[in-house]
């Protein structure tokens, strides 16, 4: 079975409280899991009052007012946090959901919000050398013996007799998940670090180009299975035509985003998309909702769209 998950951008516009019901609501409709954004600035020339929200901060409060949702990041941005102190954050907030953390890791890069907030922005080669030194940092921290240090001399992060602590509650670590479109390093840390590679809101054929990426790294180095495969797809769905266009309205705001192949219409079309993602080899779909006072939109998708899945 398709294993189904919300995104959420709450830089967009969304308080704590807003998230807060939007999760509770995901799980009782019974969604495997809901993952944020981590971006302190709205990606429109609209601000998103009441404005940022921290993803490490909210994601310790989702821990203990949800029970059995999956939560976490799409992605971390390197640039935001060191290595050693997001090992003790996210390890906390695993404990506190008893084992429900997945952390996404990507490099970063929207220049204006590391400006705006005083966030040092190098060049996207050195982004992706931190993101490679970070993800050695949390798996070689993680992967420490009971009661052993861990150091690493990197040319961006050193650490030196860390006792690895606090542990997780899932062992060896919470999954990992590498994401992005970049043709390259991307596909290099997934193959080297990640449980799953996710493939941001692209096409069938942009996804699938993706994923052989993936599997043509995971080659090279020896590893014998690829790591989860998934793919994110942007969701507009309606019971009419009108209902699903007043839902993708926000898609036509003028934003730095790249672009995006959402899926607009009736039930039946992300039905549709999702069976193409898995024909492709995606086992699990990030579904990306823009407006989270809309919880109207998570219960149509759970009963039109989650049952066919099965099948």
């Amino acid at each position: 079975m398709m294993r189904v998950c919300l995104f959420i951008e709450p830089h967009r516009g969304a308080s704590y409280d807003t998230q807060s019901r939007f999760a509770r609501h995901a799980e009782d409709a019974g969604y495997e899991g809901l993952l944020r954004a981590d971006h302190y600035r709205a990606l429109t020339p609209d601000p998103g009052l009441p404005g940022p929200t921290d993803a490490w901060v909210t994601l310790a409060g989702l821990a203990r007012e949800t029970k059995t949702l999956r939560i976490g990041t799409m992605v971390n941005s390197a640039t935001f946090r060191l290595p050693g102190p997001l090992s003790i954050i996210v390890a906390q907030v695993d404990q506190m959901s008893g084992g429900r953390v997945e952390l996404g890791m990507g490099a970063g890069w929207v220049e204006r919000e590391h400006t705006a907030y005083g966030i040092p922005f190098p060049p996207v080669g050195e982004r992706f050398d931190r993101l490679e030194e970070q993800l050695e940092i949390l798996t070689g921290l993680w992967g420490t013996d009971e009661g052993e240090t861990y150091s690493f001399h990197g040319k961006h992060y050193q650490l030196v007799d860390a006792h690895a602590l606090p542990r997780p509650a899932q062992r060896p670590h919470p999954p990992i998940i590498v994401g992005g479109k970049g043709p390259r390093r991307t596909p290099e840390l997934a193959a080297r670090y990640a449980d799953e590679y996710n493939m941001p809101f692209k096409s069938v054929a942009e996804t699938a180009a993706a994923f052989d990426r993936v599997r043509r790294a995971c080659e090279r180095i020896g590893r014998a299975e690829p790591p989860t495969l998934s793919a994110g797809i942007v969701v507009a769905i309606g019971r009419s035509d009108a209902e699903a266009e007043r839902r993708a309205a926000p898609l036509h705001v003028k934003s730095v985003l790249p672009p995006e192949d959402p899926v607009v219409g009736p039930p039946a079309r992300l039905v549709q998309r999702i069976n193409e993602m898995r024909e492709i080899g995606a086992t699990r779909v990030h579904l990306r909702i823009i407006e989270m006072d809309d919880l109207d939109h998570l219960d149509l998708i759970a009963a039109e769209v989650l049952p066919q899945l099965s099948r």
